[in-house]
């Protein structure tokens, strides 16, 4: 990491020298960057052209965003050709195809970048983007491991920049208002809260040694993971469930976002204590290498309880909804909120009220894009003009990555555990050897 700071550090120097003169070399790399006003035109680099590109067509191909998007960059060739031909039907420009986010990153022209890689490049990349003067929307999970998640929270501090995490729930009209009128006591003191997610994945092949597929740069996609020989499957979406290298399982792919909901609701920070009932219980001899099934239940101060309910592979609709969402409990009553609607229970389980079906967002489905989406990406842009404040600001957002962090760690160490709710350390000596990752040398993140 530290070779390829330097590589980064030095590029933008000597771009900025060449524009103002020798004599900006004095000068911190920081100072050459043009402060944006609230009127100014946002230069945009998306690193990471896969399934949730779509969430990005329409807030940058609107005209109050104001935004150029100056590269889009993936490791994949194909993956940047798709993303240039699916652009084109939003905007009248062509913008930069770029294989190596470390040169993105490197130009000093870039503003922001979207970071829609893979999860093992989200906080290493968006700290080197920071770094770099660069504001960062990083999709969910923002970190890998507890490590990146406390760091990524400092360096957006030490830098100043802008960072929002991809909850697009936290930008959602209805969640919003409802969440709202919930610490205001609409169904008395919130006490639980469910958060749930069931979908009908498939069978997942089994890992074979393969050649690297056509245009793929392997090595710069395993980028801070240990190097390995590329397996077949791998690198589109199945490195999700592909062990613990790469992916975060259900809980980082998913439950991010129901249990950041529970969490905004319940108005808690971290936990004390984390338990978890998880395990592979579908297509048991398949190449799926993480749980499928798991129940979790995180206990807080004042007697507060946050459970998620999270079956990848059974389509059994417990909670009603569209797959995905989150059930509240109140002393008076309760609500449902998922991403179309929310629905106000009193005590006896009577319908008081709900909203309209005013989101377009995608449930369980691949892929991304809609409404809520939209309006994170916007309200990014118009945070990095000082127009408007975070709606999932990386300090707060990354609490709830926590929780994702304690399930998964539960899960592999196969036992629950304590956990200080002020400084997020665990009270077990085995969770806390999952607190970091190894990583490929020279590539551990660094401040």
């Amino acid at each position: 990491m530290t070779s390829r700071r330097n590589f980064i550090t030095k590029t933008i120097l000597g771009t900025a020298a060449v524009a103002m003169g020798s004599s900006a070399m004095a000068m911190p790399a920081s100072s050459y960057r043009r402060i944006i006003g609230a009127n100014d035109r946002i230069n945009v680099a998306i690193a990471g052209l896969g399934r949730r590109l779509g969430a990005f067509y329409e807030p940058i191909a609107k005209k109050e965003a104001n935004v150029n998007l100056l590269y889009l960059c993936d490791v994949m060739e194909s993956q940047r050709t798709k993303a240039m031909k699916n652009f084109s039907e939003h905007i009248d420009y062509k913008p930069k195809l770029e294989n190596d986010i470390l040169k993105v990153i490197a130009d000093s022209k870039v503003d922001a970048l979207i970071n829609a890689t893979p999860d093992h490049w989200h906080a290493p990349g968006s700290i080197l983007a920071l770094q770099a003067g660069q504001n960062v929307f990083v999709e969910k999970p923002s970190s890998h491991n507890l490590f990146e998640n406390e760091l990524l929270v400092q360096a957006a501090k030490k830098y100043n920049k802008v960072v929002q995490m991809g909850n697009q729930q936290r930008s959602s009209v209805h969640t919003i208002e409802i969440i709202k009128e919930i610490h205001n006591g609409v169904i008395g003191t919130p006490y639980k809260a469910v958060a749930f997610y069931n979908n009908l994945r498939g069978e997942v092949p089994v890992q074979k040694k393969a050649a690297v597929p056509q245009g793929l740069d392997w090595e710069l996609w395993q980028g801070p993971a240990p190097r390995r020989e590329y397996t077949e499957e791998t690198w589109d979406y199945n490195w999700h469930w592909y062990g613990w290298e790469y992916g975060t399982a259900e809980a980082g792919n998913n439950a991010t976002h129901e249990l950041d909901v529970a969490r905004w609701a319940l108005g808690v920070d971290l936990p004390m204590h984390v338990e978890v009932e998880a395990a592979k219980r579908h297509f048991v001899n398949d190449g799926w290498e993480m749980y499928d099934t798991m129940e979790a239940t995180f206990r807080f101060s004042n007697d507060k309880i946050i459970q998620w309910d999270g079956k990848s592979r059974n389509g059994y609709n417990t909670y009603g909804g569209n797959g995905r969402g989150t059930v509240i409990y109140g002393s008076e009553g309760s609500v449902f909120v998922d991403r179309e609607k929310y629905m106000l229970y009193d005590r006896g389980g009577k319908l008081i009220r709900s909203s309209e079906l005013n989101s377009s967002e995608s449930g369980t489905a691949l892929g991304g894009g809609g409404s809520m989406s939209t309006a994170h990406v916007m309200n990014f842009f118009d945070a990095i003009r000082g127009k408007a404040k975070l709606n999932a600001p990386i300090d707060d957002a990354n609490i709830s990555m926590a929780m994702v962090h304690y399930s998964n760690i539960a899960f592999r160490i196969g036992k629950g555990f304590g956990i200080d709710d002020t400084t997020g350390t665990m009270f077990d000596r085995d969770a806390m050897k999952l607190w970091s990752r190894n990583y490929a040398p020279g590539w551990e993140p660094k401040l």
